[in-house]
């Protein structure tokens, strides 16, 4: 299928070195979208912005860091302006281990990124969203973030948080902006295979979802704010 005309957007994302991140910011950058996009991989960054070196602005950080975060958000506001979507995308899971044999840094580490993260990036880019009286957030959760499975309670633990934080975030929000908590579905990245080992293979690769998911994500608007939704696959 090939993409709409639409008009272009500005479009920010979060863990855009690898999987889904990286997947969508292609098929954004291919459909004429501006895009600005950071990750904790310099070297992965260092080449996203070899790639698209025009008008877009990929840059290496850590979302746990509020300090960098902040930084970070003043600069995007320069070079790309206040965008349209905004992605919060980075995210890791624990080794599969039952909870109490997590240890309290790996738990507390993966808050800071999977729940701490977002909240840095809303408060750092939210409020410019809210004066230019328009923009849609999506913070990905999971299907954990609805259900639950054995050794993945502290991943499962921050999806559930993402889906509260953003329901209640789409009720404090003006008119015109949305906040939307979107399960990717299930798809082969090294995050699944991390947990699943060789069956993640029998699932859709990220280029795949994000040829459908990239349309999609674009097509939500204020009317889906505060809906759980999940990208048709």
């Amino acid at each position: 299928m090939g993409h709409k005309k639409t008009k272009t957007r500005t479009i920010v994302i979060t863990g855009c070195s690898r999987g889904l991140g990286r997947a969508l910011v292609d098929e954004f950058v291919a459909a004429g979208h501006t895009v600005a996009g950071c990750s904790r991989s310099s070297v992965e960054m260092q080449e996203l912005a070899r790639s698209y070196p025009d008008g877009h602005d990929f840059r290496a950080l850590d979302v746990a860091d509020d300090t960098a975060v902040t930084e970070w958000s003043a600069d995007v506001l320069q070079s790309v302006g206040v965008p349209d979507l905004l992605i919060n995308n980075a995210g890791i899971i624990n080794r599969p281990l039952p909870l109490w044999e997590i240890p309290a840094e790996e738990f507390q580490q993966l808050l800071a990124v999977n729940v701490a993260g977002v909240h840095h990036v809303i408060r750092a880019l939210l409020p410019h969203m809210i004066e230019a009286g328009r923009g849609v957030i999506i913070n990905l959760s999971s299907g954990w973030g609805r259900s639950v499975s054995t050794q993945v309670a502290p991943y499962c633990a921050s999806k559930w948080a993402i889906e509260g934080l953003t329901r209640a975030l789409a009720e404090e929000l003006p008119d015109g902006l949305a906040a939307i908590p979107v399960s990717p579905g299930v798809i082969d990245t090294q995050m699944l295979r991390q947990v699943w080992g060789e069956r993640a293979g029998g699932y859709r690769t990220p280029q795949q979802w994000a040829r459908q998911a990239a349309p999609y994500l674009l097509g939500l608007n204020a009317s889906h704010s505060g809906q759980p939704l999940t990208v048709p696959g």
